[in-house]
């Protein structure tokens, strides 16, 4: 009897420890790295994993770098090949908090500040960023805009292209999260 109640508070008491984390699996990031007059040098990955905890304001994500997709192949056989080496770094992430979290306080859109380290190329630097977050039917929606350099993170843009390839990235995320 003491070991069913026992599963029984462990089930309640779990499900209410994990409601307070929310993800995904299908989170976006869109990069651009384009140069003025050439071809665009864009792609996105449409399966991020991402995980937000409401209790702390901490938040992660995970990246696949193969999971890039560019509108010509050639950019995405260089892409993983030659700038960001995905067979030797296969993954991106970030590992954060929203600083002076409240979750009582997020329903409409709100802009938070944010810090953590992120890491590409097998790189790991702080940065510090705004997040939109916004709460709309138990999901909480989160996106951001931000800019990195590649050469911050050791991506070497070869001499013969760096004309076209601009070394300041812009980095878009779009996420929908929710306790399922």
């Amino acid at each position: 009897m003491k070991k069913t109640a026992f599963l029984i508070l462990l089930f309640f008491v779990g499900n209410i420890i994990f409601s307070q984390k929310m993800i995904t699996r299908t989170g976006q990031i869109k990069f651009e790295a384009s140069a003025p007059s050439f071809e665009p040098v864009a792609a996105v990955n449409n399966s991020v994993s991402a995980i937000f905890d409401k209790s702390t304001g901490e938040f992660a994500v995970l990246a696949l770098v193969k999971a890039f997709k560019f509108e010509i192949p050639l950019m995405e056989e260089h892409f993983n090949e030659n700038y960001m080496e995905s067979s030797v770094y296969p993954k991106a992430t970030f590992k954060g908090k929203i600083i002076d979290f409240d979750a009582s306080k997020l329903s409409a859109s709100k802009k938070y500040d944010a810090e953590g380290d992120l890491t590409i190329h097998g790189v790991t630097k702080k940065i510090k960023t705004k997040v939109s977050l916004a709460l709309k039917d138990g999901k909480l929606y989160l996106s951001n805009n931000f800019t990195v350099k590649a050469q911050d993170y050791n991506i070497k843009i070869p001499s013969v292209v760096k004309s076209k390839v601009s070394e300041d990235v812009n980095i878009a995320l779009n996420f929908i999260l929710d306790g399922k």
